[in-house]
């Protein structure tokens, strides 16, 4: 089956692409330099040429800050690209697998996200992520997206950033009042290729199990790595950002497991892989 994978670059995308692969699908990665998805002459030419049978979109504007200052951005990437995209794979007869985040929602709600709850987002990026969603359901034709949430693997992330901060400074301070549930990249990959093997369509909550604050997070990360760190908690008001970020986006992973016969690892469990790998 041969798949293309978008922003085949990225955290996700990379993961995705080396997962695909090592299951002997034929795929093609394509990086932003090589597909701009705003261009829906390109994303067409390339259809036609690849044919692929499945479409994994994981090219994304994803600066929740920069958003707000530029919003026209996020919603062409995020919004009118994905629109361009599911009305092309519609008419090819590929089916679409589209990445969106936990953060179409607003946080409120205080127990964990399911898959049919209202989105509700209170910033420009989940707005402009949730914009997506509703482009592709307009569109029709075979869908199957996926939200996750607090990525961490390959690349620059919040893991990443924090064991650097940790060893040069000796002392950060990390918001401990916003949750979510942490997600490592291949184990990410593996459950959405699964998925896409059992033929699921529709939306589902791919993440780790378990839930944790940043500052949860951080701590693990900090201890696991063996960094002589002093990590302070501090509240969001602390550190005031030009996006508002919801305080809960835990996502309540139902049906994953019914689908797939398993659920991820917890993030405790990814992370002692993830460090294991650096």
């Amino acid at each position: 089956m041969r798949v293309l994978v978008t922003g085949a670059a990225g955290r996700l995308g990379r993961a995705m692409v080396k997962e695909l692969e090592g299951r002997g699908f034929d795929v093609i990665g394509l990086a932003r330099q090589q597909l701009d998805i705003t261009s829906r002459k390109a994303v067409a030419e390339v259809l036609r040429e690849y044919r692929p049978r499945v479409v994994v979109n994981c090219a994304a504007y994803t600066d929740v800050d920069g958003a707000e200052e530029d919003p026209r951005r996020a919603f062409l990437v995020n919004g009118l690209a994905v629109k361009y995209l599911a009305s092309l794979c519609a008419a090819s007869e590929a089916k679409l697998v589209h990445i969106s985040t936990d953060y179409v929602f607003d946080g409120e709600k205080g127990e964990p996200y399911h898959v049919y709850d209202p989105p509700r987002p209170i910033n420009r990026y989940g707005e402009s992520k949730y914009w997506g969603e509703a482009a592709i359901r307009e569109e029709g034709g075979d869908y199957l997206i996926v939200r996750i949430s607090w990525l961490f693997g390959t690349g620059r992330n919040f893991v990443s950033m924090i064991l650097r901060l940790a060893e040069a400074e000796g002392e950060i301070k990390v918001v401990e009042d916003q949750y979510g549930s942490p997600t490592y990249t291949p184990d990410a990959a593996r459950a959405i290729t699964d998925l896409i093997l059992a033929g699921a369509r529709g939306t589902f909550h791919v993440t780790n199990g378990g839930k944790a604050s940043w500052y949860e997070l951080a701590c693990s990360a900090v201890r696991l790595a063996g960094i002589k760190a002093n990590v302070v908690p501090c509240r969001s008001e602390d550190f005031p950002r030009p996006a508002r970020r919801p305080r809960y986006t835990v996502l309540d992973t139902f049906p994953l497991k019914e689908y797939l016969g398993y659920s991820l690892p917890s993030w405790e469990d990814a992370l002692e892989r993830y460090l294991a790998r650096l």
